[in-house]
């Protein structure tokens, strides 16, 4: 069974960015985590991640859809 949480080193390396990146997506609100333990320490759940990849899979679909298509470098 695949952990519930990850560290945001974990998803840094999932998402390969940087820890610094991952945090700032985790600090912006972007991507929900909680904070656990006396040290305040960062964790996301697995399906948060799952959740935020399958969106940014949806932004840039309609990112793409809403440009008119460039043929230049479609061959006949």
């Amino acid at each position: 069974m695949p952990p519930r949480f990850l560290l945001l080193a974990d998803v840094a390396e999932i998402l390969n960015i940087s820890a610094r990146q991952a945090y700032a997506l985790v600090n912006s609100g972007e991507l929900p985590a909680i904070r656990i333990g006396g040290r305040g320490q960062w964790r996301i759940e697995a399906a948060e991640l799952e959740t935020y990849i399958q969106r940014k899979y949806a932004e840039t679909r309609a990112f793409v859809e809403s440009r008119p298509a460039d043929r230049s470098d479609v061959g006949e």
